[in-house]
């Protein structure tokens, strides 16, 4: 990793050797990098086609998880989170079911994605399709500390979930 003030690096294993599924950004400031699917895992429902084959049917409310074909090597004080496609969600009803979710620092497996489909059609997936997005953030070291004493009182203080610009 190297960090020039606007550029953090952090090394990518392409798994088979296949560029095609490098995470990309469409423009050199975008905020996410596209994930690509490369292998598909049946969970729920029934999955039309095989882990070997280039593309797969997700069922209406069904999931799956995809391989992406790419691991990262992040160093501490690192994450990437997973995040659904906006296009995606919209036009076809994909979601990442734990969105974001997280790729801690520690983590040099295969990245997946769990996939949603909460549309009322069955959509093809196939083998190099963007389906989600990728963002790395930097997370800073924090230490929580026990205490049975009262918080400092706020504006909101107690007033409990959803009570955010209520008066």
């Amino acid at each position: 990793m190297s960090n020039d003030g606007y550029c953090a690096t952090f090394r990518v294993k392409l798994y088979a050797d296949d560029e095609r599924f490098m995470p990309t950004q469409n423009h050199a400031w975008d905020a996410g990098f596209d994930l690509r699917a490369r292998e598909f895992t049946k969970y729920t429902n029934e999955l039309h086609g095989d882990p070997s084959t280039e593309y797969c049917y997700l069922e209406p409310q069904g999931r799956c998880l995809i391989k992406t074909g790419v691991s990262l090597e992040l160093l501490r004080g690192w994450e990437a989170q997973i995040r659904p496609r906006s296009g995606l969600a919209l036009k076809q009803g994909l979601t990442v079911v734990n969105s974001p979710g997280t790729i801690d620092s520690e983590y040099r497996n295969e990245i997946g994605v769990i996939l949603l489909n909460t549309g009322d059609e069955m959509v093809r997936l196939t083998v190099g399709e963007r389906i989600a997005q990728m963002v790395v953030k930097q997370v800073p070291f924090i230490r929580l500390i026990p205490t049975t004493d009262s918080l400092d009182d706020t504006s909101r203080g107690l007033k409990g979930f959803g009570s955010s610009g209520n008066e």
